[in-house]
């Protein structure tokens, strides 16, 4: 397979590309739609980001603790009892799975799972979080001052309970250079942000108690050993649905990816690695885990809607890119392979559970549940932020997944790779003099649908995925790349702005209908050998200008290369022929020969 040097390191070239940019977190104007998103009908407790306020210890019921209400699916699963230790199961085999996975768990883990999960368990949340800032991790926690007194496991930690120095919920300095930053995540791990009220109804025992009423036994050999110390006297005190790490840090991981977008799903996966690793430590089950990322997604898009929120969320944007992301990255970034980050967070939403009730219901998008993309797609309106929610979301039947609202069946990682489907036409505005992510995107999704797409403004956005909707493309402004041969779907394809084909590997792109380009368009193709070129399955209409790109190394030789190949013939001529990359001491001219545009090159 040839490869193109121009790809590699594709996702931090985008990334990094894009650190000195300002992105103003306005949305751009966007064309409107008739289709839109509609709010699913407000559940017993209220929607839940006008109501997570509700969220206090001494609320104790599904139908006035917003936090309860979204994760009161639960209940279909488990029946609190009385007391910590006699409620019922009222779906067994879910529930026998959900702990037997953390016995099967500690039974394989290595001395290195069992070291992360200690710092996880034992360092605050916000601490760990800034890992998924990657190179900028080191340089956060020093302008910021957010520390940890844990800096490695003491000898004597199967013995000694080692407690963090933090007390508070925040971590790190209001006064320094990041201290809005700081302020954010303080705001969002406010005061209604507990799991605690939720533990105290649900009343299900954290998985060491079970396997312990199981086996008969006050041995809790799941726990990893230098934890045991950790282990609560009070265990009716100490329920273990929903984690509190797990929801703490999601917390922390989301206020950093809204003001550095730019790690938004490293810094998703970070949070997904903090919440297994609590099932890794023997403390906590995935429903335990699964339910404290959905209360704290929640939770989340609350603080972030909030209007009292408004300045500082905008304030904390800006000290991200003004001050940390000019600093010299120079930290280790254990995210940096996209491929194994989507694994391994699109396993931590469902963990093997099997589907319990009707795979097939509409997906619904939570009232406000846009504000979480809303600094990640800037170009797009809060309607189709709620699009690509709605065209990203896991299947319905999930155990505790299938809230009213929404919140559960929501996948941050997908959503952020663009739209899902075109399900009616969409229209994308770029204003690329915005910088950041309104110059320049990337969308890796297998776009499905009947909807048309037009691309419009300044900016330049880039598709990766195998698509399949069939509306047809139309750019009318900017660029759109193609980086697989199946980028723009089954449909015709209109240009006005600028076409890029790049497309990796011995494939051509394939335009599913005609090809349309006007005076005013221009496409470019890529060629690092005799394979590359466009695919057109119906009429070619050329105009404009083409460019020839040979990539470095290229073995330029005389003779033809066929660049187009259209299936309904070719009418029209490119009026202008431009050619980058080619060895000195050769010609190129473009010929049209039954149905194919060729590029003849020869020797000066």
């Amino acid at each position: 397979m040839k490869k193109r040097p121009m790809k590699q390191m594709l996702a931090v070239a985008l990334g990094f590309a894009i650190l000195s940019g300002s992105m103003p977190i306005h949305p751009a104007i966007a064309a409107e739609n008739a289709y839109t998103i509609e709010l699913p009908a407000a559940p017993a407790w209220g929607y839940f980001v006008d109501n997570y306020k509700t969220n206090k210890n001494d609320n104790q019921s599904v139908e006035s603790n917003a936090a309860i209400g979204i994760l009161s699916e639960y209940l279909k699963l488990w029946k609190p009892g009385s007391s910590w230790n006699n409620g019922t199961k009222l779906q067994p085999a879910v529930l026998d799975y959900n702990i037997q996975y953390v016995a099967d768990l500690a039974a394989v883990r290595t001395q290195a799972d069992e070291d992360a999960a200690y710092y996880t368990d034992r360092r605050n949340q916000t601490y760990g979080a800034t890992e998924g800032l990657g190179p900028f991790a080191d340089a956060y926690r020093k302008i910021s001052e957010t520390k940890t007194s844990i800096a490695d496991i003491p000898q004597d930690a199967t013995k000694v309970k080692y407690d963090d120095e933090f007390s508070d919920n925040k971590g790190g300095n209001s006064d320094s250079p990041l201290g809005k930053m700081v302020d954010l995540i303080g705001a969002v791990r406010g005061a209604s942000a507990s799991g605690n009220p939720s533990k105290t109804f649900f009343q299900y025992m954290r998985p060491y108690r079970w396997v312990n009423v199981q086996e008969g036994t006050n041995d809790n050999r799941i726990v990893v050993p230098t934890l045991v110390p950790a282990i609560s006297k009070t265990p009716e005190k100490d329920g273990g649905f929903p984690s509190g790490h797990t929801n703490a840090s999601y917390l922390a991981s989301l206020s950093l990816a809204y003001a550095v977008p730019e790690r938004y799903q490293e810094l998703l996966t970070r949070a997904s690695e903090m919440g297994d690793s609590r099932i890794v430590a023997g403390m906590h089950s995935p429903l335990d885990v699964i339910g404290g990322r959905v209360l704290a997604t929640a939770l989340a898009a609350a603080a972030l809607s909030d209007p009292d929120n408004a300045e500082l969320k905008k304030q904390a944007y800006e000290q991200a890119h003004d001050v940390l992301l000019k600093e010299q990255g120079t930290s280790e970034d254990r995210f940096d392979d996209y491929e194994q980050n989507k694994a391994d967070y699109i396993k931590r939403l469902t963990y093997g559970f099997q589907p319990i009730g009707a795979t097939d219901k509409a997906m619904v998008v939570p009232k406000s549940a846009e504000v979480l993309l809303e600094t990640r797609q800037p170009y797009l309106s809060a309607e189709q932020r709620r699009e690509v929610l709605a065209t990203t979301g896991l299947p319905s039947g999930y155990p505790l997944l299938d809230d009213p609202e929404g919140w559960g069946r929501l996948n941050l990682f997908e959503a952020a790779n663009g739209y899902g489907a075109f399900d009616h036409a969409v229209t994308v505005n770029m204003d690329a003099a915005l910088g950041g992510f309104n110059a320049e995107d990337l969308w890796r999704n297998d776009i499905s649908g009947s909807g048309k797409f037009t691309k419009s403004g300044s900016g330049k956005l880039k598709l990766s995925g195998a698509s399949t909707y069939t509306g047809g493309t139309e750019i009318a402004g900017g660029t759109l790349e193609a980086l697989s041969a199946a980028a723009f779907g089954r449909g015709s394809v209109t240009n006005a702005g600028t076409v890029i084909e790049n497309v990796e590997g011995p494939r051509l792109l394939t335009i599913g209908g005609d090809f349309s380009q006007s005076a005013n368009g221009a496409l470019q193709i890529g060629v690092t050998g005799s394979d590359d070129g466009i695919e057109v399955q119906g009429k070619l209409q050329a105009g404009g200008k083409l460019t020839v790109n040979f990539v470095e190394g290229y073995q330029a030789k005389a003779g033809d290369l066929t660049l187009i190949t259209a299936g309904g013939g070719v009418t029209g001529k490119f009026a202008k022929l431009e050619t980058t990359g080619l060895p000195a001491g050769y010609a190129a001219k473009l010929k049209y020969e039954g149905g194919q545009v060729i590029l003849s090159l020869a020797k000066k």
